[in-house]
């Protein structure tokens, strides 16, 4: 049986879990359904095995989100599934592009079920909305001007 990891946006998409696939996620993906008031919650629990990734395997992704930029893009829920994925050998499957993009830097597999996914791999660098000064790691505020600092992509 091939390993899968779900995220909670291609669960929105489906009806069931699909027969051959050993399907796995993550307590944050059910609290997300429970937010949402999403009924599935209650029964995935029946359907999916609900582990957290190892503490390792969320070191080594923290390391590197870091590297790409996508560390401030990334949602606790997030990071718990791309390490877990990491941890299991599992395919991801996910329509969110940061996890997409993530899953592409750590050259894991990923599936797209409810959008076409991303077209390239982007990395991040963050941009002071006031001077334009940029910085390879992210700052809370300018330390030039005091203002805001987003993510922005880095030029090819």
């Amino acid at each position: 049986m091939k390993k899968v990891v779900l995220d909670t946006s291609v669960l929105f998409s489906m009806e069931d879990i699909p027969p051959g696939i050993e399907a796995f996620t993550t307590p944050g993906v059910i609290e997300e359904l429970r937010k949402y008031n999403d009924n599935r919650s209650e029964y995935l629990q029946h359907k999916v095995s609900i582990m957290e990734p190892d503490p390792e395997a969320l070191k080594r992704l923290d390391g590197l989100s870091v590297e790409t930029g996508d560390v401030s893009r990334l949602s606790p829920t997030d990071k718990g599934l791309l390490a877990l994925s990491i941890q299991l050998g599992a395919e991801l499957w996910t329509d969110d592009y940061s996890m997409q993009n993530m899953a592409k830097h750590l050259h894991l597999p990923y599936r797209a079920l409810g959008t076409k996914g991303i077209t390239r791999v982007i990395k991040w660098k963050y941009r002071c909305i006031g001077c334009g000064k940029t910085f390879d790691e992210e700052v809370p505020d300018c330390p030039i001007c005091g203002s805001e600092v987003r993510t922005s992509r880095k030029k090819r």
